[in-house]
């Protein structure tokens, strides 16, 4: 009875910590046009991708470095900088700058199928046609 009342609790105390995911890390910092830029063409409608719900957005100042149980695979030294953490808080890919929106989307996608399992997830149209 003692044991099972044990584990019990065990199990009611894992599923009360959170559940880590994948996030879309921004590095910025005031002042940075590039990161104003991505605020204007990415940031309003980034939630409702695939992407960012795969991969919500944290903003972190470039000041600061890396968010507590975050670990970056090198310093941030350029803003915006967008750092794909895995599910145990490590980096696993990066974009260093804004060169537009085309060039951003198709990125951000390759390097989440790539190292994550975004497609898994979303799956691309044709494949679900």
């Amino acid at each position: 009875m003692m044991i099972r009342l044990c584990a019990t609790i065990g199990l009611a105390l894992l599923a009360a910590l959170p559940a880590r995911a994948v996030e879309l890390v921004m590095v910025e910092q005031p002042g940075c046009a590039y990161c104003a830029a991505w605020d204007d063409a990415i940031a309003p409608i980034y939630p409702k991708t695939d992407a960012g719900k795969f991969a919500p957005l944290r903003r972190v100042d470039l000041h600061d470095g890396p968010p507590e149980g975050i670990t970056y695979a090198r310093p941030a030294r350029f803003t915006p900088t967008f750092i794909i953490i895995d599910d145990a808080g490590t980096e696993v890919a990066r974009i260093e700058g804004y060169p537009g929106e085309d060039f951003f989307w198709g990125l951000l996608e390759k390097m989440l199928a790539e190292n994550t399992d975004f497609l898994t997830a979303f799956p691309p149209q044709s494949a679900v046609n």
